[in-house]
């Protein structure tokens, strides 16, 4: 399954947001060369396509989701208002203020603490769907990504909603921990990032509006360029096998300070493309299984447990432990919910058209 593939537990979403408003959906489909029940994966491109068409249609890029319509035309107009700032914390407050004018609601404050910058959705109306909060983070962190040139990795999301009645697994989409039914809507990531140069200019603009959304849909950069090519490399070998940087510029059939250069010109290191990739290889064994701690980290590429807690703590805020506790009960707590209280889209979910997406978003 190639990454540039959106879920068919994605496209449940979509459609049931757009039935909400009283949208034809099979028109819609058929005019961006989809059939009527979608039940394999589509291409990034082709929903961007779908997103395009029911823009037009109901003159909204925000699937009328928000307390004001988001006109076509305006997710070009805020990559216009961002080009001109210097830092991503410029370019995500002046992003967020462009939002809630356009918007209303929901709208987005980024508040910054122990390392964190965190983007909080505020909502002056009744909770909104997973849906809308999702579309949400998309055009933010899609366009923050672009603008510094980089894969921008998330620590957590949590939405004040419920999970969303079809099964789709969020975790897998943001590759991070996701919660639901908390009591704020929260996008995490690390504060070094704003730090970050925005290094776009007008011409670069033009080529990633042609692009777009589609190219927002798969977390820009994170599949394409040298980044993306080291991470195949590394992809195919244990991490306790991971070769040093001279080895694998040699490999590449590169200068050391020749590779260097190109991958900090993506925003990457060698070093960050290894953090970011033990990370999620992290959460997944964590969340996933029952392997000791001690196991874990002998197989993500740490030389003694306690090396591995101190980085768990400084990817997560908390250790490998409690972070499986916490998704256990998480667990737990979905496992007691009435299998009723879903509706007929959750029972035909867990029938078995559950979302497979460790390529997909």
């Amino acid at each position: 399954m190639e990454r540039r593939m959106i879920a068919p537990c994605f496209m449940d979403d979509t459609l049931e947001c757009l039935r909400r408003h009283n949208v034809p959906v099979e028109p819609l489909l058929a005019r961006v060369g989809l059939p009527p029940v979608i039940s394999e994966p589509i291409s990034a491109q082709q929903y961007g396509a779908l997103w395009h068409a029911v823009a037009e249609t109901m003159d909204d890029e925000f699937f009328g989701e928000g307390a004001r319509p988001m006109r076509a035309g305006s997710f070009a107009l805020l990559c216009h208002a961002l080009l001109t700032t210097e830092t991503l914390e410029h370019a995500l407050r002046r992003g967020l203020r462009f939002l809630r004018v356009v918007l209303d609601d929901p709208h987005g404050e980024l508040v910054v603490r122990d390392g964190l910058a965190e983007v909080t959705l505020k909502d002056a109306g009744p909770l909104r769907s997973a849906f809308a909060y999702r579309t949400f983070w998309i055009i933010v962190h899609g366009v923050n990504c672009w603008l510094v040139g980089r894969r921008l990795p998330i620590r957590w999301v949590d939405f004040k909603c419920p999970a969303p009645p079809t099964g789709t697994d969020y975790r897998l989409f943001f590759g991070a921990p996701v919660r639901f039914d908390q009591p704020e809507s929260r996008l995490v990531f690390d504060a070094d990032f704003l730090k970050l140069p925005t290094i776009r200019d007008a011409g670069a603009l033009r080529e990633f509006l042609r692009q777009a959304p589609a190219n927002i849909l798969v977390r820009y950069r994170h599949d394409a360029g040298l980044s993306a090519a080291i991470r195949g490399r590394l992809h195919m070998t244990v991490p306790s096998a991971w070769p040093s940087f001279g080895t694998l510029a040699a490999g590449m059939r590169m200068q050391a300070p020749t590779l260097r250069r190109r991958l900090q010109s993506e925003g990457q290191t060698y070093r960050s493309i290894k953090d970011e990739m033990r990370r999620a290889l992290a959460m997944e064994a964590l969340l996933g299984g029952s392997r000791s701690v001690a196991d874990l980290s002998a197989d993500i590429g740490f030389s003694e447990p306690s090396a591995f807690h101190r980085a768990f703590h400084k990817w997560t805020g908390k250790s490998p432990a409690s972070f499986r506790r916490e998704a256990a009960s998480r667990l737990t707590a979905q496992d007691r919910a009435p299998a009723t209280s879903a509706g007929p889209q959750a029972q035909r979910a867990s029938n078995g058209k559950h979302c497979k997406i460790d390529h997909q978003i």
